[in-house]
């Protein structure tokens, strides 16, 4: 008799633990699946949002060589009707949108490049210059926005 039971008892120990076995298994596998899921989220936010950056960078940029074009072609004479101004005007407001459009989306070590470069471009707009080139004045503003918007994304 003491045989009888015996064999039932580790058939029930051998059920339970293939049971606990499978379930540990099973929630590793789903837990594994969980993980690599997450992973998969965060790599398609982070590329959304270099994306972003890169397309707000480029925005910038356009906005600057347009202002820029804009310092370029300002006649001696010219005043708020003028077509100069009317081309100049939305160049500026362009710009000043993306520069702030850079604050919030990139980060902070292009913030003060940008704004410094949108300074420069707004003063060779308006020809407050003192007596150097346009491209003189702004070149060093341009060439510090470039560094640092490479750097932020690297």
């Amino acid at each position: 008799m003491a045989g009888d039971f015996w064999v039932p008892a580790s058939s029930m120990i051998g059920v339970i633990l293939g049971g606990g076995l499978t379930y540990l298994t099973q929630r590793a596998t789903q837990r594994s699946a969980e993980i690599t899921e997450e992973r998969r989220r965060t790599s398609e936010l982070q590329e959304a949002r270099r994306a972003e950056q890169i397309q707000t960078l480029s925005d910038f940029i356009r906005f600057a060589y347009e202002a820029e074009g804009v310092a370029h072609s300002r006649p001696e004479q010219w005043s708020m009707g003028h077509d100069w101004y009317r081309s100049a005007r939305p160049a500026m407001d362009g710009l000043r949108i993306a520069e702030n459009r850079i604050k919030l989306i990139c980060a902070t070590s292009i913030h003060g490049p940008a704004t410094e470069y949108s300074h420069a471009l707004n003063q060779a707009v308006w020809r407050e210059l003192d007596d150097k080139t346009i491209a003189e004045f702004l070149e060093p503003f341009k060439v510090a926005f470039l560094a640092a918007a490479r750097q932020s994304l690297e």
